[in-house]
This record gives structure tokens, C-alpha cells and sequence, in this order.
């Protein structure tokens, strides 16, 4: 297939596959675009509220997930077993952002990659994964470094005016192999996977770090989740189409946002510094538990496949 034709057929393919999340891409995409000629401080407001409230809820899905897996087995218990440690890890990733920014901020950057890439690409593309995860990052890193270096000072709690020394060395290897991707996705013929990625690369290019992350956040990575987990019959059942999405993401989308509203005296400077360092860091304290949750179902799935395949040939 040529580039042209491809062009022609994966945006299509992107939005059908979401076809009930075509509101967020059509119209926060276009909005957020519009924030990089607002001022800074409303540009970043109007660019977090976008990530707070179009964002996060695919992650809120988790206690849906949990409580397929746990109900059967524990009945009303089943929240607190889930929640007890799931809250325990948020609050420690919380306090490792105020005892080790920098470490934090390093494991959290290089865990987003591995989240990112890990949801975004086909299973078993590990190279693709990895292009796909390290773009939102290491692209601003190279294009933007002073702008991106402020963002995540802003975040972190630690002035630096360019980015560190290890993420530089990071974003240049990312580089490397993106270009060998490139080539290989190019030679197998396989210039579709590219059309995605090309779009994305474009925004990181000509917006500011923080808008381009927003778009990225909103209208790929979180559709992505959302859709892959509506055509999952293993985990969440109940979630069968976008509004179902919404409305089961709703209680601990809302808990969220109570617990951001408690965090907020804690944080100092003006509002969009304080509302960037406590919304990224909050996805930070996410993540860890969201991670870990996706790598125990993994497993769990794998085995009782496996499971049912030795039992179904008798072995």
C-alpha cells in the first residue's frame, strides 16, 4: 500500500475503532491546538482540566476491573481489598515526588514509556512499543528543551534550565532506534503503522510540550485503553461501549479529583504551576498501581489460558 493510500485509511481505522470516543478526538484535538496561542497560564489550565477530565477516567475504569476479578470470591470486601493497597501505592509514589524528586521523576518518565508503548503498539512489537511510549517524551526533550526542561522543573520541584544529562541520553538513543524503525517499517511495505505516529510526531514538532502531551494523553492514548478494554471479554464485563466506559469510571474519577482538591493546599506558586505539579504528579501515583494491576491480569490471563488449552488437548 502506498503512503498516500494509507494516509487515506488509518485515521479512519483510528476513529472507527473508537467510533464512541470520536467526540473527544474531534473536538478536544482542535481545542487543545487553540490553547498553544492562549497565554501560558490559561493555556496550561485549559490543556490540564482537558487531561483531569477527558484523561484520567479510562484509568478510574481499574476498580472495574478489580471487581470482576474480586466480587466472586469476596463479595462486599472486594473494594477494600482492592482499594487498601491501591491507595497504599499512590501515597508512597506521592511522597517519593517530596524525598527523591529527580529518582522519581526518572522512574515515572521511564515507566511511561513502557505504559505508553506498551497500550499503544501491537503485543509482541517490542521495538514499536518502544518508538511509540518514548515519542510524547523524548521528542519535546529535542525540539523543545528549555520548554520541556520548565515543565518538568515545574513538576519535579527542582530548577533546571535544560533537561538532565540522563534524559538526553535517553531521548538521543530513542532517536537511534527510531530511525532504524523507520527503515524496517518502510522496507516491510508497512508504511501504514507509520501514518499514527507521523500525525503525532507532527504535533510534538510545532506545539508546546504540554499541549502536545494533552492531545497525545486525550485523544490517543486514553481511547486506546478504553477501546481495547470494551473488546476484552476477560476483564470488566460491564464496560460494553463508551458510555458504559463513562458512567462505571465516574465514582473513582470523582474520588480522584476529591483527593486532588485535599492535596492542593499542600502545593505553593501560582495556580497553573500548582495545578501542573499536582495533576502530573497525582498521574505519577497512579500509574505505578495501574501498571502493576495490568501486569497481574496479564499473567492471570495467560494461565488460565494456558490452563484451558492443556485441558481442552488433555495433556
Amino acid at each position: 500500500m502506498s503512503g498516500a493510500a494509507a494516509s487515506a485509511t488509518a485515521l479512519p481505522d483510528l476513529i472507527a475503532r473508537h467510533r464512541s470516543w470520536h467526540w473527544p478526538v474531534l473536538l478536544a484535538g482542535p481545542a487543545l491546538v487553540l490553547t498553544a496561542f492562549l497565554p501560558r497560564e490559561l493555556g496550561w489550565i485549559c490543556e490540564l482540566a482537558a487531561i483531569i477530565f477527558l484523561g484520567v477516567p479510562h484509568g478510574a475504569l481499574d476498580g472495574e476491573i478489580a471487581r470482576d476479578v474480586l466480587r466472586p470470591r469476596l463479595g462486599w470486601a472486594w473494594f477494600l481489598v482492592f482499594s487498601l493497597p491501591y491507595l497504599s501505592l499512590f501515597a508512597f509514589v506521592l511522597a517519593a515526588w517530596y524525598v527523591a524528586p529527580l529518582s522519581t521523576l526518572a522512574i515515572f518518565l521511564a515507566a511511561s514509556v513502557w505504559h505508553f508503548g506498551s497500550e499503544d503498539a501491537p503485543a509482541g512489537a517490542m521495538l514499536e512499543a518502544l518508538i511509540r511510549g518514548g515519542l510524547p517524551i523524548a521528542l519535546p526533550v529535542l525540539l523543545h528543551p528549555t520548554k520541556i526542561a520548565f515543565v518538568l522543573a515545574t513538576i519535579a520541584h527542582v530548577p533546571f534550565a535544560q533537561p538532565p544529562d540522563w534524559l538526553w541520553a535517553g531521548s538521543l538513543c530513542w532517536l537511534v532506534l527510531a530511525v532504524l524503525w523507520l527503515g524496517l517499517t518502510i522496507s516491510r511495505g508497512a508504511q501504514r503503522g507509520l501514518v499514527i505516529p507521523g500525525m503525532l510526531a507532527g504535533i510534538f514538532i510545532v506545539l508546546p510540550p504540554l499541549a502536545a502531551f494533552a492531545i497525545y494523553f486525550v485523544c490517543v492514548h486514553a481511547p486506546t485503553h478504553t477501546a481495547a478494554l470494551i473488546h476484552n471479554p476477560l476483564r470488566a464485563r460491564r464496560v460494553y461501549d463508551d458510555r458504559s466506559a463513562l458512567i462505571l469510571a465516574f465514582p473513582l474519577t470523582g474520588l480522584t479529583l476529591l483527593i486532588g482538591a485535599a492535596l492542593w493546599p499542600l502545593y505553593t506558586g501560582q495556580v497553573p504551576e500548582r495545578l501542573l505539579s499536582l495533576t502530573i504528579q497525582i498521574l505519577a501515583a497512579l500509574t505505578l498501581p495501574h501498571m502493576l494491576l495490568d501486569i497481574w491480569l496479564t499473567m492471570r490471563e495467560r494461565s488460565m489460558l494456558k490452563s484451558h488449552v492443556t485441558a481442552h488437548l488433555g495433556w
